[in-house]
């Protein structure tokens, strides 16, 4: 049971994605994540602890932008390493980031695969990750300069939930 929340306004979305997690707190104390998009520049904050411990003032007037991507991680697997705070974030194609709440039944498979394929290397135990490589690489195969609506829910249909995006340009 995690916290997510995904905003986009014509303001900076930093403070409104921090109040949104301090409410939605309860669904997670072991880690918290924000990632904003500016201009097509993608602003990352994460590590282990409660909302108020994680972000502090200087780190809050770095996550500017329009768009963004919050969450709370309340551990159902894997270990509590700050590493597998959220959201995730993978730079091809497009920079893209990804925050998550479920398991995955089939997670070795899935990273076997992207290897195998795309030589994707996943660097954590989370299938957070590891949901975050397979629509990387279900969107990398299309080709495409700058990710499109249509080629985004094409690459999203190989999966049954509900998924928040953070692209630079949409």
């Amino acid at each position: 049971m995690c916290g997510l929340v995904g905003v986009v306004t014509s303001n900076d979305v930093g403070v409104c994605l921090y109040d949104t997690l301090t409410v939605l707190q309860h669904r997670g104390q072991d880690a918290a994540g924000i990632m904003t998009s500016d201009n097509g520049k993608l602003n990352l904050r994460k590590d282990n602890g409660l909302i108020k411990d994680v972000f502090r003032t200087r780190h809050m007037s770095r996550l500017i932008g329009q768009m963004g991507i919050g969450h709370v991680r309340y551990p159902t697997s894997g270990s509590s390493s700050p590493a597998l705070a959220q959201p995730f974030y993978v730079n091809s194609p497009y920079g893209l980031a990804l925050a998550h709440n479920g398991n995955l039944t089939n997670t070795a498979e899935l990273s076997r695969d992207l290897f195998k394929e795309d030589l994707r290397h996943i660097n954590t135990d989370s299938d957070s990750e590891v949901l975050l490589n397979v629509l990387a690489h279900e969107l990398q195969q299309q080709g495409k300069i700058e990710p499109t609506p249509e080629g985004i829910f094409s690459a999203l249909s190989r999966f049954m939930s509900a998924v928040m995006v953070v692209l630079p340009q949409l």
